[in-house]
């Protein structure tokens, strides 16, 4: 019996979430009962982190163990074969026994796009968050230069467990400029519940001047409250999982 580690892309949009969740529909369970009729014995796969209801991937992680005398393509085939048409897998190889897509993460790679449009668009709402009117580059990056480093993000974002540290480190946070709006970077050993699109709501406040830098800096280190608010899920992708080689120091689940 090997262990395969795969990729996934999805469109979240018609899921209520990642994990598997009753009879709600989610990633977790369509995976699932895929690999159910190939023959697998789990329980559970595991996976690198929860995503929210409506969040999208293209680089989400998962592993199982199964037995199956072909080849890792012909592995591929069979999934994407029986799989629908919003998920997909993308890549997949057997891997270390060990092998942990989650505690093993060194790293999590969040995008986030925003348009800039008078009146929404079908086509781009799915996978974006409409702003009007535009938004200044120049201010989005001033905000979001302000969190990179190691820094307790409780105003930013929960821990998915009582009494769990809120302390994340970020190690890439940018905007860049896209033909219709932005998308925001950010990389980091792990996150809190929704902390990626509190991130970018605040930063979009900011950039509209509604709030201050000296709130963004009052909530980064003294924990101050700052307006609520979260950017729209449909704007989220997981865009990659990395791994170094060393177990990640983080190791609670994270919801975006």
């Amino acid at each position: 019996m090997a262990l395969y580690k795969l990729i996934l892309a999805y469109d979240g949009t018609d899921f209520s979430g990642f994990q598997r969740q009753g009879k709600t529909r989610t990633v977790q369970g369509v995976v699932e009962d895929v690999l159910l009729e190939l023959g697998w014995q789990e329980k559970a796969i595991l996976f690198a982190g929860r995503t929210d209801a409506g969040v999208h991937a293209s680089g989400q992680v998962a592993s199982f163990r199964l037995i199956w005398q072909h080849s890792s393509a012909d592995l591929v085939s069979a999934l994407n074969a029986r799989l629908p048409d919003d998920v997909s897998v993308v890549a997949l190889e057997e891997t270390e026994a060990e092998f942990h897509p989650r505690y093993d993460a060194s790293s999590r790679c969040y995008h986030y796009t925003l348009y800039h449009q008078a009146t929404r668009h079908p086509l781009r709402d799915r996978f974006a968050w409409r702003i009007w009117p535009e938004l200044d580059g120049t201010l989005l990056n001033k905000a979001a230069s302000v969190f990179v480093g190691r820094h307790d993000f409780s105003a930013f974002g929960r821990a998915m467990k009582k009494d769990h540290s809120t302390v994340r480190e970020i190690f890439h946070s940018q905007w860049h400029k896209e033909p219709a709006g932005w998308r925001y970077e950010i990389e980091a050993n792990a996150f809190l519940y929704h902390m990626v699109r509190r991130l970018v709501f605040v930063q979009v406040s900011y950039a509209k001047g509604a709030l201050s830098v000296e709130e963004l800096l009052a909530g980064l280190n003294s924990q101050a409250r700052i307006k609520p608010g979260l950017a729209s899920a449909r704007g989220l992708v997981l865009a990659e999982v990395r791994y170094d080689g060393k177990t990640s120091q983080v190791t609670e689940d994270e919801e975006n």
